[in-house]
C-alpha cells in the first residue's frame, strides 16, 4: 500500500501512466474478489460538514466502534490549504487517536490544493489503493465551498455533520446542505437543547424537500463523539443504507455517476475544453462511456488521454471510436 501511495504521489515524466494502470488493476481486482465472494467491495463513506462540527472526533468514535467488530478502515483526511503559504495543517492525525498505532486503521492526510499530475484529485486515487485494502474507507473533506458536492460523486454514502445551533432551516436551505447527504449527524448532543433544535430544523428543511426517487429517508441522528454517545446507532444507519444501495440498484448507479465525473474532470483539468471537443466534446465523452462501461474510470483516463494527445498533435479531431481502452 506505502509503494502504491508513493506511486500516485510521484509527479515525475512518465509515472503518470503507471499510476493509472497501476489504480486500474487495484480497481479490477476488488470487483473481481467481491464478485468470487472473495471479500465484500468496501463502502466509501464521505464525512462532510462545517469547519469545527468534530468531523474528526465523531470519526475517531466511528473507527473505535468498527475496530471493535474486527473490520478495517482506511481514512483520505483532506485539510484546507493556507492560501498565503500553500502549507496545510493536516490535523486530523491529532484528532483521529485511533489511527496512531492500530495497524488495522490508516489515515493518508492530503492538502486541498493537492494534485496528481493532472490525473484527478489526489482523493480519488487514494481512495482506490484504500479500497483494495481495507474493510471500509472514510473520505473526509475540508467542509467548505462545494466539497458536500465532489464528495458525493466518489462516496457511496454521505454523512453531513452539523454543529448545534448553525442556522434555522432557511439557512440549511440556502446552504445546499439538505441536498446531496444519506445521513445527518448533529454531533455535540451533549450540548442539550441547542442540540436538539438543531436536529428539529434539519428534519424540518429535509420535510419540505422532494423525496429522493431511490426510496432512501435520510435520517437525523443526535451524536456526542465526545462521549460515544449515539456511535451505535450511527453504525446501523450506515449498514443500513449500505444494503438499501445494493437492493434498489442505486449503488450500481452512484457508481457509474461517479466514474464519469472521474473520467470528466481529470480529462478536462489536463487538457481543458479544448481538449475535451477533439473526442466530441462533453456528449461524445458520456457516449464513449457508455459503451466501455466494463473499463474503470482510471483506464478510460487513460486510452482517452492518449487518444487527445495523438488529435493534438495531428491537430485533427479524434474518431469517435478510435481508442480501445487497455
Amino acid at each position: 500500500m506505502a509503494a502504491a501511495l508513493n506511486l500516485i504521489d510521484d509527479r515525475r515524466p512518465g509515472r503518470r501512466e503507471a499510476a493509472l494502470a497501476m489504480l486500474d488493476a487495484l480497481e479490477r481486482g476488488v470487483a473481481e474478489r467481491a464478485a468470487r465472494g472473495e471479500r465484500r467491495d468496501p463502502t466509501r463513506v464521505g464525512v462532510t460538514g462545517a469547519p469545527g462540527a468534530g468531523k474528526s472526533t465523531l470519526l475517531d468514535a466511528l473507527v473505535r466502534r468498527l475496530r471493535a467488530r474486527g473490520e478495517t478502515v482506511g481514512i483520505a483526511a483532506v485539510d484546507p490549504s493556507s492560501r498565503r503559504s500553500g502549507g496545510a495543517l493536516l490535523g486530523d492525525r491529532a484528532r483521529v487517536r485511533a489511527s496512531a498505532l492500530d495497524p488495522g486503521v490508516f489515515l493518508r492526510s492530503m492538502a486541498a490544493r493537492e494534485r496528481l499530475g493532472g490525473l484527478a484529485d489526489a482523493t480519488w486515487a487514494s481512495v482506490a489503493v484504500l479500497a483494495a485494502v481495507f474493510d471500509h474507507v472514510f473520505i473526509e473533506t475540508v467542509g467548505v465551498g462545494q466539497s458536500e458536492a465532489d464528495v458525493a460523486d466518489l462516496a457511496d454514502t454521505l454523512l453531513f455533520v452539523a454543529q448545534p445551533g448553525a442556522g434555522d432551516v432557511l439557512q440549511f436551505m440556502k446552504a445546499g446542505v439538505l441536498e446531496h447527504p444519506d445521513v445527518f449527524v448533529v454531533n455535540k448532543a451533549d450540548l442539550g437543547a441547542i442540540a436538539e433544535r438543531t436536529a428539529s430544523e434539519l428534519a424540518a428543511g429535509l420535510a419540505l424537500g422532494a423525496r429522493r426517487p431511490d426510496g432512501w429517508s435520510p435520517p437525523v441522528l443526535q451524536v456526542s463523539a465526545r462521549d460515544a454517545r449515539g456511535i451505535d446507532e450511527l453504525v446501523d444507519v450506515l449498514d443500513a443504507h449500505r444494503r438499501h444501495l445494493e437492493t434498489s440498484g442505486e449503488g450500481a448507479a452512484r457508481r457509474r455517476r461517479g466514474r464519469e465525473a472521474l473520467v470528466a474532470s481529470a480529462l478536462e483539468r489536463r487538457y481543458g475544453s479544448y481538449g475535451i471537443e477533439r473526442i466530441g466534446g462533453l456528449e461524445g465523452l458520456r457516449a464513449r462511456l457508455r459503451e466501455a462501461e466494463d473499463e474503470t474510470g482510471f483506464a478510460l483516463v487513460l486510452a482517452l488521454g492518449r487518444e487527445i494527445e495523438a488529435a493534438l498533435a495531428s491537430g485533427r479531431p479524434a474518431s469517435p471510436r478510435s481508442a480501445e481502452a487497455p
